[in-house]
């Protein structure tokens, strides 16, 4: 898809310069989604660089993401206002030139700085009446069906009709990265398969891995359970229950899971932010879905698997964090035995699709 030709003749200017300031959402998923908007701005503006604001959180992954030029990393509080450190980043993004700003979320305190900035355009849906801070308001979100359409709208003109197809997220490491850091935490070369056991909200999360675990590690494949320091209580019961071949590489640092998933043959994950991270890096992933959508929430990349139960519940989908019906049975009712099967295929696939 070409963005650009599409749009040809509306408010491009070839030779504009000036830097775009892109406010993304900052959970881990979001944010890869939001390539998909910096890429549609690439195509529509090739001359004007662009930059993403982000937490610490979310910084490292702004190092492999093609067509950002750099990262604005900077930290607000989630529970109040933290006026002195939104004047503090205002006069960051003053002093950088902005001339657009795309403000993806929703909310009245994400306008804030880039308003006392005083950024010429200011791009953003209605949102929480933020009439005043964003200036180029934009109407009709709620008729958009998918959250990756309500973001890249906003890198079009006002109601320019919507692609057939977006440009996906990339992720792209390099592979001496990758394997100094195989090296580096003495992981050897051998075909691994990466869990993903975390999520936000209870409800999402599948019941099985540390049997999984087991079953991959019977089978002769290395397991790496990878996610946050929110994950490694269920990490150290995943390597419990699979033995020595499974490794806990649980942490602080967002870059060791992305070089896990970029190292890994194949990643099996909940529906969250490290399944969008491996489905843009191009690792095979199989995401496993109950409580939510695979056509809301699914990475644009494609996934080598869906697994969803074959039992239909009534419930579903219900986006609830912690199961109040049927007891989880979305998630109970698909096994460890079913899970590993499908993985081996899509590792024979790999690897059959590699030798062509």
């Amino acid at each position: 898809m070409n963005i650009s030709s599409q749009h040809k003749g509306t408010i491009e200017d070839t030779e504009d310069t000036s830097p775009i300031l892109v406010v993304p959402y900052m959970w881990i998923g979001d944010f890869v989604r939001g390539h998909t908007v910096v890429r549609v701005l690439r195509e529509r503006w090739p001359s004007r660089p662009v930059d993403l604001l982000t937490t610490s959180l979310c910084a490292p992954l702004v190092d492999y993401m093609p067509g950002v030029r750099s990262a604005i990393v900077w930290d607000l509080p989630r529970s109040r206002l933290a006026v002195a450190k939104q004047w503090g980043l205002a006069a960051l993004l003053r002093s950088r030139g902005y001339r657009t700003a795309l403000i993806l979320p929703r909310t009245w305190k994400s306008a804030i700085a880039p308003a006392l900035a005083g950024i010429p355009e200011r791009i953003g849906f209605v949102g929480e009446a933020r009439f005043g801070l964003v200036n180029k308001l934009r109407w009709g979100e709620k008729a958009l069906p998918r959250f990756i359409d309500k973001n890249a709208a906003l890198a079009l003109p006002d109601r320019a009709p919507l692609p057939p197809e977006w440009p996906v997220p990339q992720l792209q490491v390099a592979p001496d990265e990758v394997e100094r850091w195989r090296q580096a935490n003495g992981l050897g070369s051998g075909t691994a398969v990466a869990l993903a056991p975390g999520s936000v909200g209870a409800s999402k999360r599948w019941t099985y891995y540390g049997e999984a675990a087991r079953l991959f590690a019977e089978r002769g494949l290395d397991v790496w359970v990878v996610g946050g320091p929110g994950e490694k209580a269920m990490a150290q019961e995943i390597v419990a229950a699979g033995g020595s071949r499974v490794r806990d590489l649980t942490g602080t640092n967002l870059r060791n899971g992305i070089l896990a998933m970029a190292a890994a043959s194949v990643a099996i994950s909940n529906d969250s932010g490290l399944m969008h991270i491996a489905a843009g890096l191009g690792t095979p992933t199989m995401g496993i879905f109950g409580p939510t959508s695979p056509y809301l929430w699914a990475p644009l990349n494609g996934l080598a698997a869906t697994v969803q139960t074959t039992t239909q519940l009534s419930c579903q989908p219900c986006q609830r964090t912690v199961c109040t019906m049927n007891d989880h049975r979305c998630m109970r009712d698909i096994s460890a035995t079913e899970v590993v099967a499908i993985a081996q295929r899509v590792l024979r696939e790999a690897a059959a699709h590699a030798s062509d």
